[in-house]
């Protein structure tokens, strides 16, 4: 079939004025940019504590969130500072003793362990010069009457 002169005008027509979809790289950039800068900001206000299975924290309903100190974990078999062990909850065994500078501490303890050990690892940091003992709690929702 012959096609007539309108059609193979419109073609070339169609052909001529055919323009590909292009991506503005420039606004994509931007916005990432934004994302980014957003995404740093919002990362660095947040204060988590590790997050340790074998640890059950006491629950808190205190609205003032913590303070960054050193923090002390402590569990039913070991002391840990920072980290590292630097005793362990039997009675009998010590290992090395670190120095620290004067700053404010944070324990978490177990719920479970007891409260006379809890209370010699606070006076330890205190007779250490440490200025400012905080104990780690889980936030509790307050319940509505």
């Amino acid at each position: 079939m012959k096609e007539s002169h309108r059609t193979r005008r419109m073609e070339r027509h169609h052909k001529r004025n055919k323009k590909t979809a292009t991506l503005n790289m420039v606004s994509m950039m931007d916005i990432f940019t934004i994302l980014v800068f957003f995404l740093l900001v919002s990362a660095g206000n947040q204060q988590n504590l590790p997050d340790l299975k074998h640890i059950k924290l006491p629950e808190s309903h205190a609205q003032q969130p913590p303070q960054e100190n050193l923090l002390i974990l402590v569990n039913k078999d070991n002391i840990l500072f920072q980290g590292k062990v630097v005793a362990s909850t039997k009675l009998g065994k010590r290992s090395s003793e670190k120095t620290v500078k004067k700053r404010g501490v944070t324990i978490m303890g177990d719920k479970k362990i007891p409260y006379a050990l809890l209370k010699r690892i606070m006076l330890t940091c205190a007779s250490s010069d440490f200025t400012n003992i905080s104990l780690a709690v889980v936030h509790k929702a307050q319940e509505k009457n």
